[in-house]
C-alpha cells in the first residue's frame, strides 16, 4: 500500500485557530449616533413660526393701541369743547362763532338779528335721511323767506362736506359747520358724539319759540312752515 501524501493530509483537516484568539470575543459592532440635522431643522421652523406669531400679535397690539389713542383723542377733543349752556323755550341764541359751507366764521347770535331763524339738524350730509329732509326745505323755501325767516342746516360735517351736499342738491340756503357739536348740544340734539335729527325755530332777536326733537326728515319741513305761517314776521 503507497503512503500518503503530506499534501492529502494537509487539505483533509481545516486549520485550528489559535487558542488565546478564540478566547478573546469579537469586538461589538459600532454604535450608530442619532442623527440631530433633522431635528435641529424641525426646531429651526418651529422657532420661525413662533417668531411670525409673536411678530404678528405685537404688530395687532400696536394696531389696538393706536387705535384706542385715536379714539381716546376725539373723545378729548369733542370733551374739550368751549360747553354752552342749555337753550331751552325763551333763551336766546348764543354768542359762538362757528364756519358756514364757505369756510367764513359766522356769529350765531347775530343770525337773527333782522329776521327769524330756523335751524334744521342733520346726523349726516348727503345720506338718504338726510337728503329728504334738506330737500323738503329746499322746496319751500321761498315760503320761509317770504315769511321772513332765514333757513340753515346744521351738522358736524365738514365745510367741504356740505358744499359738496350743498351743489349735489341744490340747496339754496346756508349750511352751518360744527364739528365739536357745541351748538348742537347747547341745543340738546348731541349726544354719544351723534346729532340727533331736529329742528329749532328763533324769532326775530334770537329767542327759541319752538323746538321738535326729534322729528321725522319729511314732518320736520312741514311742521316748521306749519309754525311759521301762523307767526309771521312783520
Amino acid at each position: 500500500m503507497a503512503p500518503r501524501k503530506a499534501s492529502d493530509s494537509a487539505s483533509a483537516e481545516p486549520p485550528r485557530r489559535s487558542g488565546r484568539l478564540a478566547a478573546n470575543p469579537a469586538p461589538p459592532p459600532a454604535e450608530e449616533k442619532p442623527k440631530a440635522a433633522k431635528a435641529t431643522k424641525k426646531r429651526s421652523a418651529e422657532a420661525v413660526d413662533g417668531n411670525k406669531e409673536g411678530e404678528s400679535s405685537a404688530a395687532k397690539k400696536v394696531k389696538a393701541d393706536d387705535k384706542a389713542e385715536k379714539t381716546e383723542g376725539a373723545e378729548a377733543e369733542e370733551a374739550s369743547a368751549p360747553a354752552l349752556a342749555r337753550i331751552e323755550i325763551g333763551d336766546s341764541l348764543p354768542s359762538l362763532t362757528l364756519k358756514n359751507e364757505k369756510g367764513e366764521d359766522i356769529q350765531i347770535s347775530e343770525l337773527a338779528a333782522e329776521k327769524g331763524v330756523i335751524l334744521f339738524l342733520v346726523p349726516k350730509a348727503d345720506t338718504p335721511g338726510c337728503t329728504n329732509q334738506a330737500c323738503g326745505f329746499r322746496d319751500i323755501y321761498p315760503d320761509f323767506t317770504s315769511s321772513n325767516y332765514n333757513v340753515y342746516c346744521l351738522s358736524a360735517d365738514s365745510p367741504a362736506a356740505q358744499t359738496k351736499w350743498q351743489t349735489k342738491k341744490e340747496l339754496p340756503y346756508p349750511l352751518i359747520s360744527d364739528p365739536k357739536r357745541t351748538l348742537i348740544t347747547a341745543l340738546g340734539a348731541g349726544e354719544g358724539g351723534k346729532t340727533k335729527r331736529s329742528h329749532f325755530i328763533f324769532d326775530k332777536g334770537g329767542k327759541l319759540v319752538q323746538k321738535k326733537l326729534p322729528v321725522t326728515p319729511a314732518d320736520s319741513p312741514k311742521l316748521a312752515l306749519e309754525y311759521v305761517k301762523s307767526h309771521v314776521i312783520a
